[in-house]
């Protein structure tokens, strides 16, 4: 086996990344159902929900691109699926490459794949008045953590195309993912909420990483949120890689 991880993963990933290219429309799709949920909030629901910022879009928007990121990721579960039932996988292991480098691909391209939706999300947002005082360390800031918890959130991917056994159970992994964004801090503020639903809301990942993007964008003393909300990306990634990474061995075994 070879032990270029970095080039084989360059090679893998420049070829995943043509298929999405001959097929822009995932990313399209991955973007519509967030712009549609963002149109629908501001639009509808908006004038009658109250939170600390004077224009609702900014509050909303840390919240729609964390949903778009869950709905992105069941993409990647099919992808890797789709590749395990063609039969390429096989044809991969035979080949002297770093094992690891096609679920690397696969990684690297929803981090790619994502990162495309979230811009077309953000120039919705501006069109509709989205205004951030947010200097290059905030935006900085912001993308990093994205990134991470889109990391995180893929590897969780990479598990269910491993494990699933049918193509609807690749990608249906992702539906309680995009639904966590709606128990929490992303539409209104937690304090409006009933006590149980309050203390789950405040005590899950998605609150802590929406409030620190909504510090970040309005300038604001990000707190303890930004450690706590690290604390969870990091923690979810480091599980979900070593999982896939086990149920990755059982399958090339």
């Amino acid at each position: 086996m070879s032990k270029h991880l970095f080039g084989d993963t360059a090679v893998l990933l420049g070829r995943s990344l043509r298929h999405i290219s001959r097929s822009p429309d995932t990313i399209i799709t991955t973007a519509i159902t967030p712009v549609a949920l963002m149109l629908l909030f501001v639009y509808v629901f908006g004038g009658a929900i109250r939170t600390s910022a004077d224009n609702y879009i900014n509050y909303l928007l840390p919240g729609i691109m964390l949903i778009a990121i869950a709905s992105g990721i069941a993409y990647t579960a099919v992808r890797l699926f789709t590749d395990m039932k063609s039969g390429i996988f096989e044809r991969f292991q035979s080949m002297p490459i770093a094992r690891s480098s096609v679920l690397w691909a696969h990684v690297l391209t929803s981090m790619v794949a994502n990162a495309l939706s979230l811009v077309i999300i953000v120039l919705v947002a501006l069109v509709m008045g989205f205004r951030t005082s947010a200097g290059p360390l905030e935006w900085l800031a912001v993308v990093g953590i994205l990134a991470l918890f889109t990391l995180a959130l893929t590897w969780i991917a990479v598990i269910a195309g491993l494990s699933a056994k049918s193509v609807d159970g690749a990608g249906g992994f992702s539906y309680p993912l995009i639904f966590l964004p709606f128990i929490s801090s992303a539409f209104v503020p937690t304090a409006t909420m009933p006590g149980p639903v309050r203390a789950f809301a405040e005590n899950q990942p998605v609150t802590s990483i929406v409030n620190t993007i909504q510090d970040l964008f309005a300038q604001r003393p990000v707190g303890v949120d930004i450690w706590i909300a690290l604390a969870w990306c990091l923690g979810i990634l480091v599980l979900a890689y070593v999982f896939a990474m086990a149920a990755y061995r059982r399958k090339i075994s």
